[in-house]
């Protein structure tokens, strides 16, 4: 397992082997290291900063390595903000900004949320209701192991779905919605392969 903390980035800089990436439309992402005192793990969080009210607008924090099918994937986060959408979600699978796995938590909708990107475009495939309180922190976790994909949510398992839609090694990232200002803290990353 692959521990990731944001201790040793500079404060208002993208970690090493980060990259920020948008799918939809919009203007630019704004991913950096902010001060949160509150952060389980230090002082320091990769936050999506922008407040864009663009509602098809996902910004992603991409991670260069690793790059596997099957992995266990876990982040802390806390909803700060948000008008259009209060929301956090880890990538899998990504090929790229517009082909990958996503599983969200959203504190507007009170509701957890598992979905595929083709082409840009996004489809649900399964998801729970249950509260996502904002300003406080949670984890969320996403298990893929070949077609079959299990969604945590502040250590429990909440549902199993299955899809074959991207079967092939792909990136990790952080994902966002619209106008969510969002604080990301430890992810843990446990490849399958």
């Amino acid at each position: 397992m692959t521990r990731i903390d944001f201790e040793a980035a500079a404060t208002g800089t993208l970690p090493p082997g980060v990259t920020g990436a948008l799918t939809g439309s919009g203007g630019p992402v704004a991913w950096a290291i902010v001060e949160d005192p509150t952060a389980p793990a230090g002082p320091k969080v990769l936050a999506q900063t922008s407040t864009d009210k663009t509602d098809y607008r996902f910004p992603l924090a991409i991670f260069e390595a690793p790059v596997a099918v099957d992995i266990d994937v876990a982040v802390r986060f806390k909803p700060v903000g948000g008008t259009v959408d209060r929301a956090a979600g880890i990538a899998i699978r990504l090929s790229d900004p517009n082909n990958y796995y996503v599983v969200r938590a959203n504190a507007l909708e009170d509701n957890v949320r598992f979905y595929r990107v083709v082409q840009g475009r996004r489809q649900q495939i399964q998801g729970a209701n249950l509260k996502v309180s904002s300003n406080e922190w949670h984890t969320l976790g996403l298990r893929s192991e070949g077609e079959r994909f299990t969604v945590s949510f502040d250590g429990t398992a909440i549902f199993i779905a299955q899809d074959s839609t991207f079967a092939s090694p792909g990136k990790i990232a952080l994902w966002t919605k619209a106008d969510s200002v969002t604080h990301f803290d430890t992810i843990a990353i446990t490849p399958l392969d």
